[in-house]
């Protein structure tokens, strides 16, 4: 099976080696998104929900680009600095998703690019 490579100016270039997305068949891998601008590259300001929300949109901008939408997300993972945002996550959350939600784990880490509070991966299918 063939590799697509997606990309799109309306999510942050990647700031490393790696794909924005891989779309194998009708399964779409996103990378991880950090709250970066995609216009400035720089991380936005404004707390936890300001950067979750940046996250979705960036994440959103992906799954268009493959031809898809936040609702065809199977799995999302989160990796948050301080799990103490938990809550404020879930809330940002509920106003990008409605039921059936997708799998999910959420995961507490030391650190995140350019310090980065929240990152959040995702995998896609574009069938059903």
């Amino acid at each position: 099976m063939s590799r697509e490579i997606i990309r799109t100016d309306n999510a942050p270039r990647a700031i490393g080696p790696y794909s924005q997305a891989v779309r194998v068949g009708e399964t779409v891998y996103l990378s991880g998104q950090i709250a970066l601008d995609p216009g400035t590259m720089e991380l936005v300001t404004g707390g936890i929900a300001a950067q979750t929300r940046r996250v979705f949109d960036n994440l959103r901008a992906v799954c268009e680009a493959a031809g898809g939408d936040l609702a065809r997300i199977v799995k999302l993972t989160i990796y948050l600095t301080d799990l103490r945002h938990f809550a404020q996550v879930n809330e940002v959350m509920s106003e990008y998703f409605r039921a059936p939600y997708p799998a999910r784990a959420a995961i507490g880490v030391a650190a995140l690019p350019r310090e980065a509070a929240i990152e959040m991966e995702a995998i896609m299918s574009l069938s059903g």
